[in-house]
């Protein structure tokens, strides 16, 4: 068996195909159409942004000689095949779509300047004087801009189509300019109007719009190229005791990377040695730099501003954030929203109808032209082009081969996914990762926000928050006392007891008989003096003395839903002393913003009810669900699907959390927590401020009404345009430029998305 062959039979493999022509879903349509129709395909994924056709193999699956074979079939060249494994890089086609973005121009340049002359011939010959030889003249001019410059590949596409069953935009083009140019030929036996003008003006601007489209989808998409620019070439690596500058893609985890001021980080790493501030931006959309030293998690591509870093290199190649991400804003621009269905059921039947509309026009205008004839008289009193003087079969052809022109449905075809294209790269620019564009039409309709709490809504980690000391002893004392023990203890409430002492300047000192006292608390000697810290029972058991007055302190605090513990030293209470999981300093803010779009908000936690509690009061949440375990939070999710249909989404950043947000109709993670729940959300948030989620929410909708107003503006131009081409009052001149127009304003309407106000 060859490797090609292999390659093809085992599952799982993909085989990419750039397709340049691939110009907007109704091109990609027809070509997943007809790869449909070969055997041992899993999926078939299109992304008209990058031109790229992934297809996933099944067993036995076809080569990719035999999938080029069945694109170039359907009508489209194929620039280039490639298979890739699991663990292969996506495709850079940067080069191959500059290539065909310069072709496009160069074809342009050859079809323009004869175009050009023959309108310059035309106007004198018309209107002045009869040129000698004109025809002939116009019909040399015109061969090489119908058969030559576009005509050549866009016939041999059309061709292709039609002998595949298949009716694509060339279809139209082909039958608007052929006929047109070989009927102009008979002329020179038979004296009638020449169309062999309107054949040469049709095919050049069509490869006009072609050029305009490839430049504005580029303009489009360039939040991807922005991304591929965005990584290091190099690395300057410690290997042998000896600093040595390495290809990035020479880089292996476990290297150590030497990265100096105004040096970009190589790859995600993390900071063995040295202290910085980091320009994230491009990763998170903050413009404030983040301070970074020993043991903190560094990003690749992001900046070092001032300080010498050694960073120990943990993820390189397509495991590094920037390429994650660049993998979510392709997945996201190849994703099909689910209004698209009706804009792909249209563009189906759009080409066909569109010739027998064609045809009819001609024919009725050949039987019934007199009849006709009114309209055009009416049409001729504001249209300049409308000539009711011309004989009955130039009028027929004019209105065939104006319905032809008018009615391409690229504009239709490019309304979902350029939307898409635009929206992604702003969110990706923003910290905001949306994996499909079915979250988006889901998120504008969105009733209910599910928070978990910590880590969401809170820090995730305790802090001391409130220290109450006992009559007679200062907040100095207590905090020496409790810190200087609890430094000899590894839990978590004793690691931010002395953490927020050391804060407040108050370090610990060294103990003498440090014990544990069975989950209850500790106790060791502080300069000579026993102390014990544990709970109310524990205090009492050992005989303390005081705990009366320090009663009501410690019942405010655990009502607020704080950890609180109480200090002894010499049998005598000094005080309370308070942990918490703080809530983030944007929490409430960001609840407000919610509130504001129309959201209901739900905490579903783990924690008890009195903590969770005390948290909802401070931020403002609507409902809450306490004391629920990993597997109810799936169940929660359900019986608010059950309350307010399939309009709820989830916001968390645990393993635990991962099941729930998938159950959600929009799950979204906090992009600094745990890989899998990132994994399982359709939206990601990259800061892991919970701000974000109003800032994705208002994204989603400006996405969404776009990809509306684009599909109502297509639909709506071809409604109205192809009954007015049919009646003859629409040249076929005007046709070509008016759907050029149509593709651009909705290309120009999606790149308005870039200038959309988020919510902060």
């Amino acid at each position: 068996m060859s490797t090609e062959a292999q390659q093809a039979a085992d599952p799982g493999r993909q085989v990419v195909l750039v397709v340049p022509g691939m110009g907007s879903d109704h091109c990609a349509g027809i070509i997943r159409r007809t790869l449909e129709r070969q055997s041992g395909i899993a999926s078939i994924d299109t992304n008209i942004g990058n031109h790229h056709v992934t297809v996933t193999l099944a067993d036995e699956g076809p080569d990719q000689g035999a999938l080029q074979t069945a694109v170039e079939g359907a009508g489209y060249d194929v620039a280039a095949v490639e298979t890739l494994g699991a663990d292969d890089e996506a495709l850079d086609d940067t080069a191959l779509e500059q290539a065909y973005l310069d072709a496009a121009r160069r074809r342009l340049w050859i079809a323009g300047v004869p175009t050009t002359l023959i309108m310059l011939l035309m106007m004198p010959h018309m209107f002045w004087q009869p040129i000698p030889g004109y025809l002939l003249i116009v019909a040399v001019l015109a061969f090489p801009v119908v058969f030559l410059a576009g005509g050549a590949a866009t016939h041999r596409a059309s061709w292709r189509a039609m002998r595949n069953r298949e009716a694509n935009m060339d279809v139209l083009i082909s039958m608007g300019s052929l006929p047109p140019y070989l009927i102009g030929l008979v002329g020179f036996i038979y004296p009638m109007t020449s169309f062999i003008e309107m054949a040469a003006t049709i095919m050049t601007f069509h490869l006009l719009g072609r050029y305009l489209e490839t430049r504005a989808k580029g303009q489009a998409s360039q939040a991807i190229r922005r991304l591929l620019t965005l990584g290091a070439k190099t690395a300057r690596v410690e290997r042998d005791g000896v600093e040595q500058e390495v290809a990035i893609n020479e880089l292996q985890p476990g290297d150590v990377m030497v990265v100096r001021p105004g040096e970009k980080i190589p790859t995600d790493g993390e900071v063995i040695e040295g202290e910085s501030h980091l320009d994230e931006s491009i990763a998170t959309g903050e413009s404030v730099p983040v301070y970074k030293a020993s043991g903190d998690n560094v990003i690749g591509a992001t900046m070092n501003q001032e300080g010498r870093l050694r960073v120990r290199a943990t993820k390189v190649g397509s495991e590094t954030f920037l390429a994650q991400v660049i993998r979510l804003v392709e997945q996201a621009q190849g994703s099909r929203v689910p209004i698209q269905e009706f804009a792909d059921r249209m563009t189906g039947r759009f080409v066909p109808l569109v010739l027998v509309i064609a045809a009819a026009s001609l024919i009725v205008w050949l039987l019934f032209g007199d009849g006709l004839r009114p309209i055009l008289d009416w049409g001729a009193g504001f249209l300049p082009w409308v000539n009711p003087e011309a004989a009955t079969p130039v009028l027929a052809i004019l209105a065939a081969v104006a319905v032809l022109v008018i009615a391409c449905p690229c504009a239709l075809g490019l309304a979902t996914p350029t939307a898409l294209m635009v929206g992604s790269g702003v969110g990706a620019s923003r910290g905001i990762l949306i994996r499909s564009g079915e979250a988006i039409q889901t998120a504008k309709d969105l009733k209910v926000m599910v928070l978990d709490k910590t880590g969401t809504i809170t820090r995730g980690e305790p802090e001391l928050t409130e220290v109450e000391a006992a009559d007679g002893v200062s907040e100095e004392t207590l905090l020496h006392l409790a810190a200087s023990v609890e430094n000899a203890s590894e839990h978590p409430i004793a690691r931010a007891i002395v953490d927020g002492a050391r804060e407040r300047g108050v370090e610990p000192v060294a103990v003498e008989g440090f014990r544990s006292l069975a989950a209850h608390g500790v106790e060791a000697r502080v300069d000579g003096r026993p102390v014990m810290i544990g709970n109310a029972a524990l205090l009492r058991e050992a005989g303390v003395k005081g705990l009366d007055t320090l009663e009501q302190a410690l019942d405010g605090l655990e009502a607020r839903g704080r950890t609180a513990v109480l200090v002894a030293a010499d049998g005598e209470a000094q005080g309370v002393i308070a942990v918490a999981d703080t809530v983030k300093d944007e929490s409430a803010e960001a609840i407000r913003g919610m509130h504001a779009l129309g959201l209901r908000v739900v905490m579903v936690t783990g924690d008890n009810e009195r903590a969770a509690r005390a948290v909802a009061e401070d931020v403002g949440i609507d409902e809450v669900q306490a004391g629920v375990l990993p597997e109810g939070k799936v169940d929660a999710i359900r019986a608010l699907q059950a309350r307010f249909g399939d309009h709820v989404a989830m916001v968390g950043d645990g393993i635990n959390d991962a099941p729930a947000l998938k159950q959600a109709n929009v799950g979204i993670a906090i992009g600094a927590g745990a890989d899998v729940a990132v994994e399982a959300a359709d939206i990601t948030l990259v800061r892991g401020e919970l701000s974000g989620v109003v800032e994705a929410i208002c994204l989603s909708r400006a996405t969404f009404r776009k990809i509306v107003e684009n599909l109502v503006w297509a639909s709506g131009y071809n409604i109205a345009a192809i009954p007015i081409a049919a009646f003859g009052l629409l040249h076929p001149m005007i046709g070509v430029i008016a759907m050029t127009a149509s593709s651009l304003s909705v290309i120009g309407n999606s790149i308005l998305l870039r200038r959309v106000r988020l919510q902060d």
